[in-house]
């Protein structure tokens, strides 16, 4: 037999069989037992590739063929927050993912909340491309019928398995408002009883597929449906992106979930006696075993993805606005002060949300866009993760803390350095870290610390990311879409968009100065290499805000003075040296 370096099909389910196998399941072989395995997984949110972190779908379908070839009894089951989040996902609405999974050999899934975020009229549409049903008992329209089949029920070896779905009632509010109106999202315990009562006697195991997470701040969870409805077998969960090694179990009921993003698959085995569930138990199957184990990607799904991804070329080339200025996006500038992108992106998440504040942090925007047309490739290229756009309501004493996190770190270059909107502020980098907030104003008010704010952000930074940690305890308020996806929409209804650097981000004029003769001479290399952008305006009173790529010298011209006057005038240390953001006073 040649070898290729990759574990041949046989090989490879003789490895996954070794690598795989439990206690219980050797235990069931003495006895003569019927096992059942379940291969489960859930918010995969479109990571369909193989990385460093994730296991990628090609990869996982080679493993669950594999196994399934030696053992037909074997499911694979999805839980749902599956056909959107990346690029490869929205831009076709979530048929890639459909194809994918139907490549992949999934056997039933549950929509979790943000595969409503096409609309719920379009996830009624991918549930009948896909081969599997799409289940969900508590989803209801506003006749009362269910929007979804409630459950199916699976004859494996000749055990029956009754399984439902149930989606989180967050739903309602984490998603957009537009793409739930008039349906409902009914008691999940109270669902679960009815379709238990009427799987009763047909069944010989019942598994609820639970897009609702174990999360303490949620009202509705998989531990409160457990007691609940005692009769359910396994709870197969979602949406909390928690991980489950072993599972746990909450009375008899035995909860499983993987975590995110396919970086686990989820395994649960059943062992039936006489038709009776005897044992059941969970496990995980980690991206370094997949690693270890030199499992090569699935051919099929492997071709999927690499067609849709020659295919949306195209539409990566779709012209969404124009720009009359170049959007600058360079690490240079949107780490270290105001960006005139950032400025868009932040009122780009401001229209969508309807919140008080956006902050979103610089290190992800990663790329600028030349004036002239805008394409969606662009906007993608710019905001390439992901990223969904979370509102929380916040106190605004933490709004000042994540100010004062973000120019911690200035005139040096700081990932989490924030690009706002709806508010402006002030600070002097002369004092100390922490405490360097001169000024804020939200909407032309100023700040009130112990005033909540309607607060929109990127789900990195709700979640603590950046050092945010300030965001990470509030809830959730709302959902809404990707930050590449609200930015194509918002230059959508502008057309020709013309953002400026307007003083939203203001250092202290001396203190700046000051800053700027003590600092390390990279930060000043840094911005020497800011490419230009247009002059902004000058104030109202006898100040201009510096932008990016600005020199004393351009400032003069526009006002008609020279750059001597104003060197005098600011008493600045050295003239090739002023910062975006910076005030200098005007000779009028």
């Amino acid at each position: 037999m040649r070898r290729t370096g990759k574990w041949s099909l046989g090989l490879l389910a003789l490895a996954l069989l070794l690598m795989l196998s439990v206690a219980q399941g050797a235990a069931a072989a003495e006895t003569g037992a019927r096992m059942i395995t379940i291969f489960h997984t859930n918010d995969i949110h479109s990571r369909v590739e193989s990385s460093q972190e994730n296991i990628g779908y090609a990869e996982m379908a080679t493993m669950v063929k594999a196994y399934k070839k030696d053992h037909p009894n074997t499911l694979l089951l999805d839980i749902g927050d599956t056909f959107h989040g990346q690029t490869i996902a929205n831009l076709v609405k979530g048929k890639s993912i459909v194809d994918i999974m139907n490549a992949a050999g999934y056997d039933a899934m549950v929509p979790g909340n943000h595969d409503f975020n096409y609309g719920y009229a379009r996830l009624v549409e991918l549930s009948k491309l896909t081969q599997f049903p799409v289940v969900s008992a508590n989803v209801k329209q506003a006749d009362g019928n269910r929007l979804l089949k409630p459950y199916v029920i699976k004859e494996v070896d000749g055990i029956k398995l009754g399984i439902f779905g149930l989606t989180t009632p967050e739903t309602a509010y984490k998603t957009h408002p537009n793409n739930v109106e008039g349906i409902t999202f009914a008691d999940p315990a109270e669902e679960a009883k009815t379709i238990v009562a009427e799987l009763k006697g047909k069944v010989d195991a019942v598994i609820a597929i639970a897009h609702i997470g174990v999360d303490g701040s949620s009202v509705d969870t998989s531990i409160k449906l457990a007691k609940a409805v005692p009769e359910i077998d396994v709870i197969l969960d979602g949406h909390s992106h928690t991980v489950m090694e072993k599972g746990t179990l909450e009375g008899g009921v035995l909860i499983a979930q993987t975590g995110e993003y396919l970086k686990n698959v989820g395994r649960v085995d059943l062992a039936f006696e006489n038709g009776k569930l005897t044992g059941k138990s969970a496990s995980l199957i980690s991206k370094r075993q997949f690693d270890e184990q030199k499992i090569a990607p699935d051919r099929t799904v492997l071709d999927i993805v690499g067609k849709v991804k020659k295919e949306q070329e195209s539409v990566l080339q779709e012209v969404v606005g124009s720009v009359g200025v170049k959007l600058v996006g360079d690490r240079e500038v949107v780490r270290v002060g105001e960006s005139n992108l950032g400025n868009l992106i932040a009122d780009a998440m401001l229209s969508e949300t309807g919140a008080d504040v956006a902050i979103t942090n610089g290190g992800g925007i990663r790329a600028s866009i030349e004036a002239g047309q805008i394409t969606k490739g662009q906007v993608i290229t710019v905001l390439p993760f992901g990223n969904y756009i979370q509102t929380k309501k916040v106190k605004g004493s933490d709004i000042r803390a994540a100010l004062e996190l973000g120019v911690s770190a200035y005139p040096d270059s700081l990932g989490g350095f924030p690009q706002v909107g709806g508010v402006a502020f002030e600070f002097d980098p002369s004092l100390p870290k922490n405490a360097r907030i001169t000024s804020i104003q939200v909407k032309g008010q100023p700040l009130d610390p112990e005033q909540e704010y309607a607060l929109a952000t990127n789900d990195f930074m709700a979640a603590g990311g950046d050092n945010y940690t300030m965001f990470k305890n509030y809830p959730i308020a709302n959902d809404f879409s990707s930050l590449e996806e609200s930015l194509i929409a918002y230059i959508r209804s502008i057309g020709d968009v013309q953002p400026k650097v307007e003083g939203r981000i203001r250092v202290k004029a001396a203190a700046a100065n000051a800053s700027a003769e003590a600092s390390a001479s990279s930060a000043a290399a840094a911005q020497s290499s800011v490419p230009t952008t247009s002059p902004g305006a000058v104030s109202q009173g006898k100040v201009y805000i510096v932008q990016p790529g600005d020199s004393l010298s351009r400032i003069a011209k526009l006002i008609g003075t020279t750059w001597q006057t104003l060197h005098r005038l600011n008493s600045i240390p050295n003239p090739n040296r002023i910062y975006p953001g910076q005030e200098i006073v005007l000779p009028y």
